[in-house]
């Protein structure tokens, strides 16, 4: 059974950081491309950073220079470490997982960050 859980969100200041967390289990994680997408009130989900199972990575030009994602292959986790947050950045977080070779894709349960001016 595949599981993501997201982790790390909360209420921060302009200018503050935060770090996400997406821990899984039953997955091949090693070599499952993920990702981090967000879905703001009225808005669609979007992509927000990408990487690789090789840990190569993209992200949105609105994230660039302040978000960056890393994983932790033993510890079957992705990481998502946001500064210079702004309130534009208010969203639920989720974490996606593209099983290898496939087009199938998994969602954790969303995690909420909200950010104050």
């Amino acid at each position: 059974q595949v599981q993501l859980v997201e982790s790390g969100g909360g209420l921060v200041q302009a200018g503050g950081s935060l770090r996400l967390s997406c821990a899984t289990s039953g997955t091949l994680f090693s070599i499952s491309p993920m990702g981090w997408y967000r879905q703001a009130p009225a808005k669609q989900r979007e992509l927000v950073a990408r990487i690789t199972s090789g840990g190569s990575s993209n992200y949105a030009d609105s994230v660039k220079g302040r978000f960056t994602i890393s994983r932790d292959n033993a510890k079957k986790t992705v990481y998502l470490q946001m500064n210079s947050l702004k309130p534009e950045d208010t969203a639920v977080y989720f974490c996606n997982l593209r099983w290898p070779l496939s087009d199938v894709d998994y969602w954790g349960q969303g995690t909420q960050v909200t950010v104050s001016s």
